[in-house]
């Protein structure tokens, strides 16, 4: 199956064409500060480097975070407008299973956690641990402290993730790759219709109510 993954989850954001149990393109950028992405055109470098035309993809994954709001809901966006001018098949792919099996293909061994920043100095935090059967979860996602999840480093654990250096001094970087979301989505079935697809977001939504109007004198 000709697969496009996307994500845009983090500041390294990619695309890439997945065909057939292997990678053949794949097409990255960065978004620092200052810097713009232009989605299409990362697209685009895809699919010509994979040599191949819109209509011959049959599914796009999405990589969907936890991360960037803004970037995951463009790629969202992106792959809901694909489907409903062609019906390509959709998957939406958890970016931290993406990076968790990246690492084990970088050749992260034992236990390890994932760790991103949620704002508010709170962390979305899974744990994991690569055997000879590949990596496995053994903590779902959840979101928890800077302070609790720096215990967690002084006790020996691994915490890796796109900015895992910058909070944790042995931590790990590594990045969600569309290469792997795409990987991870040929292993699956379960397509969804796009309006199905949301970004992972651990926190209740909280609403506020409006202050009633007040008439204004003339």
């Amino acid at each position: 199956m000709k697969i496009l993954g996307l994500d845009f989850s983090s500041s390294q954001r990619s695309a890439a064409v997945f065909n057939d149990e292997d990678a053949v393109a794949h097409q990255e950028v960065d978004v620092s500060p200052g810097r713009d992405m232009k989605p299409f055109a990362l697209i685009e470098s895809a699919l010509r480097l994979a040599k191949l035309e819109r209509e011959e993809i049959e599914c796009i994954a999405v990589g969907i975070g936890p991360g960037s709001y803004a970037g995951i809901r463009v790629a969202i966006s992106l792959a809901q407008g694909w489907q409903l001018g062609t019906g390509v098949r959709l998957l939406g792919i958890s970016s931290v299973a993406g990076i968790a099996a990246q690492a084990g293909a970088d050749g992260v061994s034992g236990k390890f956690s994932v760790a991103i920043d949620a704002l508010r100095g709170e962390f979305y935090l899974a744990s994991y641990e690569t055997t000879g059967r590949g990596v496995t979860e053994t903590i779902p996602l959840k979101l928890t402290t800077l302070a609790e999840a720096q215990e967690l480093e002084r006790a020996g654990e691994l915490l890796i993730g796109p900015e895992a250096t910058r909070w944790f001094p042995n931590g790990r970087l590594i990045f969600p790759h569309a290469a792997m979301v795409a990987r991870l989505a040929a292993q699956r079935s379960d397509f969804v219709a796009g309006e199905k697809i949301e970004p992972i977001y651990l926190r209740e939504t909280t609403f506020v109510k409006a202050p009633a109007s007040r008439a204004i004198p003339l």
